[in-house]
């Protein structure tokens, strides 16, 4: 499995520190950002799950009481949750990519050791790169004619741009974080024995564990 290597460290590189280590931390503080903004969209969909239940259960109550009472629902409930949803869906890919959390097989992976790892690693990273920047202006695109036709939902007529726009701007974000990866890969190619900067390091189970709770005791000091 895979885990962030000294890059991903939330304390600020000093000025005078190698470019490619302040570039992943000011890169990572968008990213973290992003991702927030998919956790918080996850918890507002929660709240608009439990809304329109207890608006439709209440109302069905309400009527075996007084069958003239109206039923009560979310107005557009099913096109809201398609409009969040692509905020959960891609924000946080960019923040996992950096943390080397997306799922990949890594069998054969973990037992290369030295330049030739980072080649491979170096190849996977040029390929994701080269797809993504694909993406990005096959979505843009999708984008734009959104923007010109006047998309918009079935039900409330919510208009479909903003959350098509969500789309290549998040895939761009992958992209920097997939280049400032290829940069790091690159640099650990011409020097297989140097510090690993912006890229997510192969650990075995046990370390994986043993960093969490290295994490974990360094966040409740913290307090």
């Amino acid at each position: 499995m895979a885990g962030h290597g000294a890059a991903a460290d939330d304390k600020k590189p000093p000025r005078d520190a190698h470019p490619l280590l302040r570039a992943d931390w000011h890169w990572g503080r968008l990213e973290g950002a992003l991702n927030l903004i998919a956790a918080v969209s996850i918890f507002a969909i929660m709240v608009l799950g439990v809304l329109q239940i207890a608006s439709r259960v209440g109302s069905a109550g309400a009527r075996e009481l007084w069958p003239e009472f109206p039923p009560i629902a979310i107005h557009g409930y099913i096109d809201w949750i398609e409009f969040v949803a692509v905020l959960y869906a891609l924000l946080g890919i960019a923040y996992c990519q950096r943390l080397g959390g997306h799922i990949r097989m890594e069998i054969v992976l973990a037992s290369i050791r030295g330049r030739a790892r980072w080649l491979l690693e170096l190849l996977g990273i040029a390929l994701a790169l080269a797809i993504t920047l694909l993406l990005v202006h096959a979505t843009f695109e999708n984008f734009l004619r959104a923007w010109i036709n006047g998309d918009s939902s079935m039900d409330i007529r919510l208009p479909q741009w903003p959350s098509k726009l969500v789309v290549p701007v998040a895939l761009a974000v992958l992209a920097v974080r997939l280049a400032l990866q290829l940069w790091g890969y690159a640099r650990l190619v011409l020097w297989p024995t140097a510090l690993p900067m912006a890229v997510p390091l192969v650990v075995t189970a046990d370390e994986a564990a043993r960093q969490e709770i290295a994490e974990t005791e360094m966040r409740e000091r913290r307090g």
